[in-house]
């Protein structure tokens, strides 16, 4: 809880001067204000996160945390709990998804086995595991709270690692068959919205077996009652070490002025988790894509963060970052590259 603690004390507010200035020169570039749209805004915010007119964005890196779910016991999930094992060695040996949408825009990916119930064969992907998956949490907690803190502070050390090697942005990203159903118990807590309303197909689960699925959420929901009010409570009790992980990425950045790029649905609902510790770790994330997973636009919403790509995409493993993270290194480029009219000469047009 130490690591957890000094790094929340670390979290800084934006640096307003750095995004005042960075307003300044956006509204005096050769073009419309405001023509850049959604761009301009990234670039205030880059500023404000590194506390420079001119921030550098081009050494980027996904930090993927690998872990299983005892809920899918229960039947929640398509896939075969196997399947996270398989995928974790996959994205590790490059051949995933998030890999291959990573190389076109040179991006590191970096892979963590935080809870995978098998040994992954793949020596690039790193073991920091917590427990071999979390315990099913319809018959009772997932992990203890210690298990919880521990799994936010590995992330806290992967990202803080990456920032030291020279990172200039973050994405997240997770692997983990059943962890719709752990970001769903979550989300209906902190919300207050009915399961039915928010739980999705994950990974192709067939629409007949949604009933089941939802019941069983509920059911963990019931037994172990978490306390709404305490999100390490209702983390404990429900949630996942792969969303652990990656609120631990969050608060990382926020805590060494590195903006992270969260990706869809799950990394969303560790953003809720990472905000709930301290909500200035909000203003450090950009959301890249709306997930096509059901719960993902009322996930967005509670947060109050409106993702950049509708691409209506659900594949998870940080594959809407993959693909947003250009556009963020684009808006600190569009700052640094273009002219001011002064600067050309020409005066305010």
């Amino acid at each position: 809880m130490e690591l957890l603690t000094r790094t929340l004390e670390n979290i800084q507010d934006l640096n307003q001067d750095a995004m005042a200035l960075a307003k300044d020169r956006l509204d005096n570039l050769i073009k419309p204000q405001g023509s850049l749209g959604r761009l301009e805004e990234l670039a205030i915010q880059l500023s404000g996160i590194t506390g420079e007119l001119h921030p550098e964005m081009d050494d980027k890196a996904i930090i993927v945390m690998a872990a299983d779910n005892g809920i899918c016991e229960e039947g929640v999930a398509a896939a075969p709990s196997a399947v996270t094992l398989l995928m974790t060695n996959f994205i590790g040996s490059g051949v995933s998804g998030v890999r291959a949408l990573s190389k076109t825009a040179g991006i590191d990916v970096i892979t963590v086995d935080i809870g995978v119930a098998g040994e992954v064969s793949e020596k690039s992907v790193l073991c920091k595991k917590v427990k071999p998956g979390t315990d099913n949490m319809a018959k009772g907690p997932a992990m203890s709270r210690e298990e919880a803190v521990k799994a936010i502070e590995i992330g806290i050390d992967v990202a803080t690692e990456e920032i030291k090697k020279g990172r200039k942005i973050l994405g997240t990203g997770e692997m983990g068959i059943g962890n719709t159903s752990t970001s769903t118990a979550i989300l209906a807590i902190l919300s207050g919205l009915p399961v039915e309303d928010l739980v999705g197909v994950g990974a192709n689960l067939p629409e007949d077996q949604l009933s089941k699925k939802a019941a069983v959420i509920r059911k963990a929901i019931e037994i172990n009652n978490p306390d709404s009010e305490d999100i390490l409570d209702v983390l404990a009790k429900v949630g996942g070490l792969d969303i652990a992980g990656m609120a631990g990425v969050m608060i990382a950045g926020a805590a060494n002025g590195v903006p992270v790029v969260v990706d869809g649905y799950i990394s969303t609902i560790a953003a809720l988790v990472a905000e709930r510790l301290d909500s200035r770790v909000k203003d450090y994330l950009i959301a890249s894509h709306f997930s096509y997973e059901k719960g993902a636009k009322a996930a967005s919403e509670l947060l109050g963060l409106d993702p950049m790509l509708h691409m209506e995409m659900r594949l998870g493993e940080g594959s809407g970052a993959a693909l947003a993270l250009p556009i963020v290194e684009a808006a600190a480029q569009m700052s640094s590259q273009m002219l001011t009219f002064q600067e050309t000469g020409i005066g305010v047009v």
